[in-house]
């Protein structure tokens, strides 16, 4: 089962709709999570505009919550999608150079 963390600013619109969009394509071949670089919106749920976004394409993200990203949810996953390049670059800073291999652009 392939693992994919999907991480934006604030986990709070990008990373969450990405989450459950991958999620639904990639069936029972992954297991997708999604953080942000910043804990403002930690443990609160995705931005309402989202979650109808979502809802209007079937998907359902009421049930999310913002998470800061560890160290550890880098190590968890087999690739690391970031939402951005200014995104990619605060990971790259943040890993220290573990992870570089996995670290990447959701659409470059």
């Amino acid at each position: 089962m392939r693992k994919l963390l999907t991480v934006c600013l604030g986990n709070y619109c990008r990373s969450p709709f990405a989450q459950v969009g991958l999620a639904r394509r990639g069936g029972a071949a992954v297991t997708v999570r999604s953080a942000g670089l910043i804990g403002k919106w930690q443990d609160l749920p995705a931005n309402p505009s989202m979650i109808n976004a979502a809802r209007r394409l079937g998907h359902d993200l009421t049930h999310h919550r913002g998470h800061q990203i560890t160290l550890e949810d880098l190590d968890w996953a087999d690739d690391v999608l970031a939402m951005n390049a200014a995104v990619l670059d605060m990971l790259r800073a943040i890993d220290g150079g573990h992870n570089t291999g996995k670290l990447r652009l959701y659409l470059p």
